[in-house]
């Protein structure tokens, strides 16, 4: 079977109260990077849609489901590792503002604002991912998540293991990287962050 894992698109950034779970909705170039994903999906034969429950990642799938006519199955266990936080400033602001979060990140220091420890994070998400081809043999299956799951799980099929933890590449908004999975349990990564198809909308 074919695994399409694919990150939302540009979201708001957003900065609630601590004990407050920050979930942001799409911003408006966001939703033009998810039209444009939709757009660009639309040619392949995609059996089945999942996404994470959180907004970001279910409004991007509706551009998809709405042009392939699937629907969206959530799958609480694809929701990124900060679902818990009091903020969300994507990764290229945290970073060009040097801000210490930025650090924290890579450094692998999580679960400061309720993220879950790296090691956790990533068996959840293996598993979920792994049920998700399980029960989709011969299937062409997109997941619409969040470049921490990504992360996880493309470290977790290459074996990669750092000091940021699975953290290795930044995937783009609405980028695709595509996996094979055979039934005798071979994973056979065939591309990382496709992102043509958004490249002038990139923020």
């Amino acid at each position: 079977m074919e695994l399409l894992l694919i990150r939302h698109a540009l979201p708001l950034r957003v900065e609630v109260e601590e004990g407050t779970a920050a979930d942001p909705e799409l911003s408006d170039v966001g939703h033009e990077q998810a039209e444009a994903l939709a757009e660009f999906l639309a040619g392949e034969n995609i059996d089945v849609l999942i996404a994470s429950p959180l907004r970001r990642a279910l409004q991007t799938a509706e551009h998809v489901a709405a042009r392939t006519g699937h629907g969206v199955i959530v799958d609480e266990e694809l929701a990124e590792f900060d679902r818990h936080s009091h903020f969300y400033i994507p990764y290229e602001e945290l970073k060009a503002e040097k801000d210490e979060r930025w650090d924290d990140l890579i450094a692998g220091r999580w679960g400061t604002d309720g993220e879950v420890d790296p090691s956790t994070f990533q068996a959840v998400v293996v598993e979920a991912v792994e049920r998700a081809i399980a029960a989709n043999p011969g299937r062409t299956v997109a997941i619409v998540c969040h470049g921490g799951v990504i992360n996880a799980y493309l470290a977790h099929i290459l074996g990669v293991d750092g000091p940021a933890g699975p953290m290795f590449f930044e995937p783009a908004y609405a980028g695709i990287s595509r996996v094979m999975a055979a039934r005798t349990g071979q994973r056979q990564l065939r591309s990382i962050n496709e992102h043509g198809h958004v490249r002038t909308l990139l923020s």
